[in-house]
This record gives structure tokens, sequence and C-alpha cells, in this order.
């Protein structure tokens, strides 16, 4: 692992990219650089990333890292939220210059769950649901996506997921309904089941609506989050493929790792990846 990342450093010149970027550090309003380049797609934070920090700090955490794209999960604004509390963190972000693009991983095991699920990205304005609705309820998910207007994708979660290990798995019960029933690939979960997250872009690309971006320890169920670059996962040929199929969504870390102190390894991943496409643009 450590051999392999040296000499992609060494081999593409991002070891120089690296160096001229400003290195995190705790000091207050300290902002990393947009992303550069021509590219369709944003990067994000998924905030489970963040769920040891109330929302206000993990809106600061995100802003600090230099990204305007959050997907909440329920740590920061509860499904169960009222009306009132929701318009206030919708504002409160809308105050961060951070989008609330999104809303997951909600799980959807009722007609109940599914309701308030479509209520609550509405009250949100949410532009995507990122859930995992049981297959008997995929039926009726499809019903509020078409009365909604509201996308739902599907969160593959890897070994252990009797519902959906692969992003496969959400594809082929999802390929023939609305076209706004679609995918949200986490590559690190695609990795530990050994499947190639790259080649599964590729295949279920015309229903990915975003994509959770993560490195692990492995290619099997031990295997664990680390920083961007420091796992088994090819980071660099998969963005050269998100690049290549003209991705347009969202690129959300999910860093699962350091719950309590996420903030270097957030920032290491993000250097990585902007330094890989700081060399591509």
């Amino acid at each position: 692992m450590g051999t392999n990342r040296r000499n992609f450093l060494k081999a593409s010149g991002l070891g120089m990219v690296a160096a001229s970027m400003p290195v995190f550090s705790g000091a207050a309003g300290l902002q990393a650089p947009a992303l550069r380049g021509d590219f369709l797609f944003e990067l994000g934070v998924a905030s489970y990333s963040l769920r040891k920090f109330p929302v206000e700090k993990a809106l600061d955490m995100t802003a600090r890292l230099g990204i305007k794209k959050i997907s909440f999960k329920d740590f920061h604004l509860k499904l169960n939220a009222d009306k009132e509390t929701i318009a206030k963190t919708v504002t409160l972000c809308k105050g961060k210059g951070i989008d609330l693009y999104s809303g997951g991983v909600i799980y959807m095991r009722s007609k109940a769950d599914v309701d308030q699920a479509f209520e609550y990205a509405r009250a949100a304005e949410m532009k995507m649901i990122i859930g995992v609705p049981n297959h008997e309820f995929l039926d009726y998910v499809e019903e509020k996506i078409i009365e909604y207007n509201i996308p739902v994708a599907i969160h593959n979660h890897g070994p252990g997921d009797k519902l959906y290990p692969s992003a496969e798995s959400a594809f082929n019960l999802i390929k023939n309904r609305d076209k706004r029933f679609g995918l949200c690939i986490d590559i690190g979960h695609t990795k530990r089941i050994n499947r190639d997250p790259e080649q599964d872009l590729v295949d279920f690309f015309t229903r990915v609506f975003d994509i959770h971006i993560k490195d692990v320890t492995a290619a099997s169920a031990e295997g664990g989050t680390c920083a961007i670059g420091r796992g088994v996962i090819n980071i660099p040929s998969f963005l050269k493929t998100v690049i290549k199929k003209k991705y347009s969504g969202v690129l959300s870390l999910e860093y699962e790792a350091d719950a309590d102190d996420p903030m270097p390894g957030m920032a290491e991943s993000f250097g990585y990846v902007r330094g890989v496409l700081a060399m591509m643009s």
C-alpha cells in the first residue's frame, strides 16, 4: 500500500502539487482551495463523517475543508424534526454557503418510513434522497418519486447487506422503473465485496446519481476506512473514469474512521483527490 502510494506520487508529480497546497491545521478560518479544472462534478461531504459533532460545527468543519455540498445523515437533521426545525437548519446551511443537496442514508422499512422520507426531503429542499428501501416497498417508493419529483438513489452496503450488497443488486431492481430511481455507489463497500468500483460505475452509469467516495484497507469484509490514497482502491484510475463518463453529480466523502477527530483524515483525503484532479486538469 505505502509503496504504491509513494510510486504514484513520484510518477505523477503529485508530491509537488500537494506541497503547493495549504496544509490542514486547527487554525480557525483556514480553508482549502476550491476544486480546479473543467469537471462536471463537485466534491461533497456525507455528514456521517462528522456524526459526533452538532450541526453547526459539522457545517463549519465542512466549510473549512473548502466543500460546499453536504448530504445530511439524521444525526444533523432528525427525520422526525418539525417543519420549524427543518426550516432553521436549511437557513443555517444557506448562511454558511453550503448546499444541503441530499439526505441519507434513509432506511425505508414501511410505507410510513417512505412517507416520512419524502416529506422530510421536500421540507428541507433536498434534491435527492439517498435511501435503502425494502424490496417490498419499491413500487410505493416509485409512486412517491413521481408524486414529489424527488429522485431516490439506492446505497449499497457491501458484505452482510441482504438488501443491496452491490450497485448491481439495486440496479437489477430499478432498471425498468422511473428514470429518477437510481444509485448511490459507495466505492468502499463495493471494494469490500471485491468488486471493481470503476466497472460498476461504467456498467450502471445511466442510473448513478451520487457517489460516496472513500478508501479501504482491504478488498474484503475486514477492510476498514482509511484516508484516501492509503488503501487498496485505485483512486486515480477511478477518477479518470468519473471524468471520462462525464459524471455530473457529487463525489461525497464518507470518512468513517476517527469519529472523534475526523478532520485530519478528511483533509488528507480531499488533498489527495484534489491533487490527482489537478494533474488531470
